[in-house]
């Protein structure tokens, strides 16, 4: 793609490629500080360019070159004097360079052009008398003049060039050389870094501190930076982000022109806190969860959940510090905020009300409750007749201090399903849900939930030849989804809320729609480099959650959004076709039209078909298994019967007859969903293959 030369032929500027072929160029930009012109062309289709110094199209152009002014010497007239020369500028706007309408074709129209000065005639003193040959035309002369001048002026203008091109050489040999001093150039992508340094100089830091205030906000949005982690430093990976004061987050993103010149796009996002890469746990949980322990003695409801990338520190900022393999729990938001609840609990004001503290912990996993303080049962997600949303068979275990509390927590993280990612060795594949619930008279009088979620880049793998794999990002993409429209709708105040569209929403719902229920997001980021693309789209994410405040004059006038409820999840078979959950996942899809295409949208479907025909076929087989226990016991009696002597042999036919009957209509029904549920197999994988999602701006 290199460019040899810049001529001007026809008073258009074309280049001569490597391939020995002279194009048309269209000079797209002027770069005065370098003294240079960017030029493309078309080549093969393809789209070339280049920047021409100003001083190599003059030595190739001579006749383009600027002219100066020169005085005439006594031996010869003064030339007449030049009229005022009309000459159009390089533009700066792309476009391909052509002499003006009404122009005469001159050089003033080429590729670079100056102003020329009227020559101001000077005074000579007379000369004396002296035999001369024949004079010739004033025409002549000034013909011969202008000829001189030209090549004069050439000469000069291409020896001026040099003399600049010999002190930029040495201006920008020194710069390089105060860059190497600097900036330790065996660094890879030492020229972003050195581009990062300047930038973070200019910049005024007011970092968060203790001594700010505690804003009390109904939802809340932070990000929190992470420190370089040992395989980033390992690798020499560059930090691309900057926290400047308390409640702002810089992305310096490397890009490239089409020149292959490397610049920064320095983006910028505000949020509620942020937290940089010093910031500790007890910090963060001051800012974040702390102020939201209250509203649940109020009889409220609260919800903090961390959201990010795998390995952006999600798991350390709820569970606790690492230590290797080993975790702090005590250093982690779940037991700051259990400490504090037995705190609260001995104040005057609340200890009147005798409340009594349990704990539950389960994880969501592929669209399936476990229970990970009862060896990870699987648990139902139902709705009673009072819209309230039960997990039916989670057990509830009584804690009197933050030790037991810590103990919950280290027997929970040990079962919770995880797995190896390329960002982190142990890596959390699902929503865990550590819930603090406060009881009075056995009665619920409030409920914390603090949530670490699974990696937001997971929610992309939906395409894996691995139907686990393709199940866990479809329930990951999600639930985050869900979670990102149910905080819009609550916002918007609109008449439907898809709480149904995932079991991460559906769980957290009384959570939500609370008349005193308060939600805090901190979303962790990775600073390297080569994790810019994630940290982008988890900001993206956050700022969107952020943008959706809520009406605080229509919470204070008690308006709760109209949830579309009914009393117990539809388990019929012949109702799968609409059930509530895919209504509410089409529902999302339809308001995340940028994130979702047509193909991820039916992906989607046919997953929750799969699972909705899965729970069940189980369910069923289950109920079958029990059915048999009775019937074993039924053909049993039969038998003893029969070894009576004179026993009814007509009663024991029609018993039996009855029996097989049951067996044949219960088996066949079963098998018939088998088959319905191998089908929705195959059509999860067909759906899968024709995945063509859309870039999105939030996730994945």
């Amino acid at each position: 793609q290199a460019v040899y030369f810049g001529h001007v032929y026809n008073d258009q500027p074309h280049v001569l490629s490597v391939t020995g072929r002279i194009h048309q160029a269209m000079v797209t930009s002027l770069n005065e500080d370098n003294e240079s012109v960017t030029v493309e062309w078309i080549e093969n289709g393809d789209t070339k360019g280049k920047e021409i110094d100003l001083e190599s199209i003059f030595a190739l152009n001579p006749d383009v070159a600027p002219e100066e002014e020169t005085a005439p010497s006594p031996e010869t007239p003064p030339p007449p004097t030049p009229t005022s020369v009309k000459v159009n500028k390089i533009p700066k706007n792309r476009r391909t360079i052509a002499p003006t309408k009404n122009d005469t074709p001159s050089r003033d129209n080429r590729v670079v052009s100056t102003r020329a000065r009227p020559a101001q005639p000077q005074q000579l003193e007379p000369a004396p008398p002296v035999q001369q040959p024949a004079q010739p035309t004033q025409a002549q002369t000034a013909q011969q003049l202008a000829n001189a001048r030209r090549k004069s002026n050439c000469v000069k203008e291409v020896e001026k060039l040099q003399e600049k091109r010999e002190r930029r050489r040495i201006q920008q040999q020194e710069l390089r050389e105060k860059k190497a001093q600097e900036v330790d150039t065996t660094v890879p992508n030492y020229e972003i870094l050195y581009m990062i340094r300047d930038f973070r100089a200019s910049l005024d830091y007011r970092p968060l501190s203790t001594a700010d205030l505690i804003e009390e906000h109904r939802i809340c949005v932070c990000v929190r930076k992470r420190p370089l982690n040992k395989k980033e430093l390992t690798i020499r990976d560059l930090d691309v982000i900057t926290i400047p004061s308390k409640d702002v987050v810089m992305v310096h993103e490397p890009k490239q022109k089409v020149d292959l010149t490397r610049y920064l796009e320095n983006q910028t996002f505000r949020f509620d806190y942020a937290f940089d890469d010093s910031t500790t746990n007890e910090m963060v949980y001051r800012f974040t969860a702390r102020p939201l322990v209250e509203t649940i003695f109020e009889r409220g409801m609260a919800t903090c959940f961390a959201y990010g990338q795998t390995g952006s520190g999600k798991t350390h900022t709820m569970g606790g510090d690492f230590s290797g393999k080993n975790q702090d729990c005590s250093k982690g938001i779940y037991a700051l905020a259990a400490r504090d609840v037995f705190v609260m609990l001995k104040k005057p004001c609340y200890r009147k009300l005798e409340l009594q503290v349990y704990a539950t912990f389960f994880e969501i996993y592929s669209g399936k409750v476990f229970d990970l303080l009862n060896g990870k049962a699987k648990l139902r997600v139902l709705e009673d007749g009072k819209q309230q949303v039960q997990v039916v068979g989670l057990h509830e275990r009584d804690v009197k201090c933050t030790e037991d509390v810590l103990k919950l927590i280290e027997v929970g993280n040990s079962c919770r399903t995880s797995g190896q990612t390329s960002a982190n060795a142990h890596s959390s594949r699902s929503h865990a849900v550590f819930q603090i619930i406060l009881r009075r008279k056995g009665k619920m009088h409030g409920k914390f939930s603090l949530i670490d979620l699974a990696g937001n880049e997971r929610g992309a793998d939906t395409s894996s030849a691995d139907r686990q794999t393709r199940l866990e990002g479809a329930e990951i993409n999600k639930s985050l989804l869900a979670l990102k429209e149910c905080i819009r709708a609550l916002g918007r105040n609109k008449p439907h809320t898809p709480f149904r569209a995932s079991k991460l929403t559906q769980v957290l719902r009384d959570s939500f729609i609370g008349e005193n229920s308060r939600t805090c997001m901190i979303a962790t980021i990775s600073p390297g480099m080569t994790s810019c693309e994630n940290t982008l789209n988890t900001l993206r994410y956050a700022n969107r959650v952020k943008e959706l405040t809520v009406d605080t004059n229509q919470v204070i006038e008690g308006v709760r959004p109209n949830i579309h409820v009914v009393d117990q999840l539809d388990d019929d078979w012949d109702h799968l076709g609409s059930s509530p959950q895919r209504d509410d996942l089409k529902l999302l899809c339809e308001q995340n039209l940028e994130e979702v295409s047509p193909q991820l949208l039916t992906f989607h479907e046919a997953v929750s078909q799969m699972v909705e025909m899965e729970e069940q076929v189980l369910e069923d087989h289950r109920a079958v298994f029990q059915e048999s226990i009775r019937w074993l016991e039924d053909e049993k009696v039969l038998l003893e019967m029969t070894e009576e002597v004179d026993y009814d042999v007509d009663s024991y036919a029609t018993q039996l007859e009855q029996i097989l009957d049951q067996k044949i209509d219960i088996l066949t029904e079963l098998r018939d969903k088998v088959k319905s549920f191998r089908s929705s197999l195959q059509e999860e994988e067909q759906a899968s293959k024709q995945i063509n999602p859309k870039r999105p701006r939030a996730l994945l």
